[in-house]
Parts: structure tokens; sequence; C-alpha cells
């Protein structure tokens, strides 16, 4: 599309300020199961978002077409579009900032170039690996995905930005089951580097960690020391990442309202977005609006140092956006729980009465992110005197989200970005309550 063309007849129409937004997005997906492919499936999506102010108010249009002949129909829409709005937010398009940091290395070109067959070869060989790990394995599904993106933001204040990024995952789930029981592993392995993908560490992971849980039962309801494992305070912070948006804070969704500056957690936990991490597709120099990201503490040692905000939070709060705004919403961009200085194995020997974490579920529906409550089933191992007693299942973990940071005691040095794109250590907590039997 002539983007030339697109702004100087907007001008002529009575639109004062106009800002495109392209996303040009290629995945690939790849499943096996029963050791041939089941699933193989390539996908090409590009889009373009256009924005433009009339009379003050913001008007958009969105398609797929990228042809000059539609032009006339995206600015009269915008225009219609502009008079159907009813809401008091200003309408912003933004001016730019002085620098954007400039991001070579997410994008892997021979990640995208990579041979086909040798991406599907190796997730065969996955297969084959977790069937012949164990003869209690008896059910495998492995799985590929790949996502390579690039976005172009360019508006008529002067606005011309592009973001390349790409990156994969690898992983399987198996079902074990014994005379007695029967019990589920899954993991992902997530890299912009094929390299990275050692298959039979990630088989070895998957499945000693199902064998493991075999014959696992609930405990006695009681109040246990525990220690999460990474992927599972990974899950409970994808629940709660919402809490962090200005506009979740503005509406009064968020348990974090009024809360700036004050102690929300221990003095171990610092969490932070981080724009910039390697090997994220998700990482970006810029957000949807033209606003330059960069790495921030929202919890800086267990203090709350700023929420996220978009253009329109940020004016109504009087402060600069964070350069999270994506999608009309307020969002991060890559959320980390910083890693600590403990050692999984130190954590675990450090209980005398504990239940390690591996596993929770219902984090979205058991969760409540205006009080911070949770209650999630749960499952994983009885700690007794610093070691695995036995496999644990059927459990329910309770507590309120802000009390847990504030009783973490130790924080792991095993960081793991997780399935939902949330970077996170194992943790211990001093103490929660435990429903079993």
């Amino acid at each position: 599309m002539n983007l030339d063309l697109l702004f100087k007849k907007a001008k002529e129409k009575g639109i004062s300020d106009i800002q495109i937004y392209s996303s040009d997005r290629t995945s690939l997906s790849i499943e096996v199961f029963a050791g041939e492919v089941d699933k193989y499936e390539i996908a090409d999506t590009k889009a373009l978002t256009v924005k433009g102010v009339y009379n003050n108010k913001m008007g958009t249009f969105r398609t797929e077409i990228l042809e000059d002949d539609i032009i006339d129909e995206i600015l009269d829409t915008i225009i219609a579009s502009a008079k159907e709005i009813d809401s008091l937010d200003d309408a912003i398009i933004y001016e730019g900032d002085e620098h954007y940091e400039k991001l070579d290395d997410l994008y892997n070109e021979n990640l995208f170039n990579l041979d086909v067959q040798k991406k599907i070869d190796t997730i065969l060989a996955l297969d084959k690996y977790l069937h012949e790990y164990d003869e209690r394995v008896t059910v495998v599904e492995t799985m590929y995905s790949e996502t390579n993106g690039e976005v172009l933001l360019k508006n008529s204040k002067g606005i011309n930005l592009n973001n390349k990024a790409n990156s994969a995952y690898i992983g399987g789930s198996v079902i074990v089951k014994d005379d007695f029981d029967q019990r589920v592993g899954f993991d992902v392995t997530i890299s912009n580097d094929f390299n990275d993908f050692d298959i039979e560490k990630i088989g070895k992971d998957i499945v000693d960690d199902a064998l493991a849980s075999l014959g696992a039962k609930p405990v006695p309801s009681d109040n246990y020391e525990i220690v999460f494992s990474n992927g599972a305070i990974a899950t409970l912070l994808s629940a709660f990442q919402g809490i962090f948006s200005a506009d979740s804070v503005q509406k009064g969704l968020s348990l974090l309202k009024d809360k700036l500056n004050e102690v929300v957690g221990s003095d171990l936990v610092t969490i932070v977005d981080d724009p910039f991490m390697k090997k994220s597709s998700s990482s970006r120099s810029f957000d949807d609006e033209g606003v330059a990201t960069h790495y921030k503490e929202l919890v800086s040692n267990g203090v709350l140092k700023t929420y996220l905000h978009n253009l329109v939070t940020a004016k109504k709060d009087g402060v600069k956006s964070t350069g999270n705004g994506f999608g009309g919403s307020v969002s991060a961009v890559n959320l980390k729980l910083e890693a600590g200085k403990s050692t999984l194995e130190e954590m675990i020997s450090s209980c005398e009465k504990g239940i390690f974490i591996t596993n929770v579920q219902g984090a979205h529906a058991g969760v409540n992110a205006v009080s911070g409550d949770f209650s999630l089933q749960a499952s994983g191992y009885l700690l007794e005197e610093g070691k695995k007693i036995r496999p644990v299942a059927l459990i329910t973990v309770a507590g309120n989200f802000l009390e847990m940071l504030k009783d973490i005691t130790m924080v792991g040095n095993d960081s793991k970005m997780s399935y939902y794109g949330i970077t996170s250590p194992s943790i211990k907590v001093k103490s929660m309550p435990v429903s079993g039997s």
C-alpha cells in the first residue's frame, strides 16, 4: 500500500493525524502422535490497522487487504467510526521518542531457514525417545511451534519504526501408567536457536516427572512450607499479571490500587518487564502506539514502583507511558520474576514439613484479581526434614497473592520461560494452607 498516498488523502478528508500499524506473521505448527505426523500447518497472516483522529475522536479500520484501491474506504470508515465514539478518553497519535533501542538479535534467520524436514525429524526423534524411555509410557504426543513476526508503525507525526523477532517451542506430553495409577507429564522449551533443543534432556524431564508422580495421594489438611517449581509459580503469575495494568487499576479491578511505593512483597521479590529479552518473539523496541519500550522494575525488592501504562492511562495519571500499549489495552512485554541465589535443592532441603508444588491447575478460574485471593488444585511432593517423601495429588493450595509475595523466603536461580510466556525461578513460601485428606 502507498502510505504517502494514504496520509495525503487523510489530510484532504479532514483527518488531523493518522497512524498505520502493520503486522506480518508466519507460523509453523507440527504435532506428532503415535509416531506419525498428526498435524502440519503453515499460516501466513498479514494485517493492517489504521487509526485516525477526526474531530478529536479516534476512528479505526482493520483489514488484511493491503491494496491502494481501498484507501478511500479506509478513510471513510475511520471518519464514520470516529463520529460514533462517545468515549471521553483523548484521541492520541504519538509524536515519538528520541531513542529507540536497536534490537538486532531478536530474529534468528537460521531458525526460519532451517529445513522443515529437519524440524519434523526432530519431533519424530523426541516422540521415539519418549516411547522407548520406559515401558510404563502409554501415550505420547510431541509438538513444535514456531512464530516469525515483523511489525511496522508509521504515522503522520514522523514515526517510522519496525521490529522483527522469532522464537519456537518444542515439547511433549505423556501418560504413564502402572497397575495402580496413571499420571501425565508435560513440558516445553522455548528459544529462537534450534541448537538449544536438547531432545534427550527435554524427554527425560517430561517422563521422569510423570513417573515420579505415580501413586500420588493427598496429604492431611494443614499449613505447610511451600516450594513452588518455576513452572508452577509462572502459571500463578500469568493469572495475576493483569494487576499491573494501569487500566485495571484505574477501573478498580486490581489489588494494587493505591499501593504505589508500598511494600507488596518480600525484599527478595523483584518483578520486571523486560522488552529486550533474547529468544522471545514478544520482545519489542516500541509498543503498538509508537512509544519506546524500556526495561522496568514493577516491583523492586518488594516495593511496587510503577504500573504499566499506555498513552491514555498515562495521561489520566499525569505520567509518561511506559510503552505497554498493545492491541488497544495495557500489558507487559516479557513479565519476569528475577532469579535469586538459592538452588532448588537448597529450598527443598530447608523444609521441615512442606510440599514441593510442581503443577497447579485452574489458575485463571480460581483467582480473584481484585482481592488477590486464589484457590488452586495442585500436585507435587511431600517434604519432610528436607527430603522428598512421596508424590502428592488432589490437594488445594489457597492464599492471597500479595501475602504470598511477602512470605517468600527463598528465590531460586533456575529461571525458565513457561508455556505462558512468563519467566520465573522456583520460590519458597514460609507457610500456606493446604486442603487434602
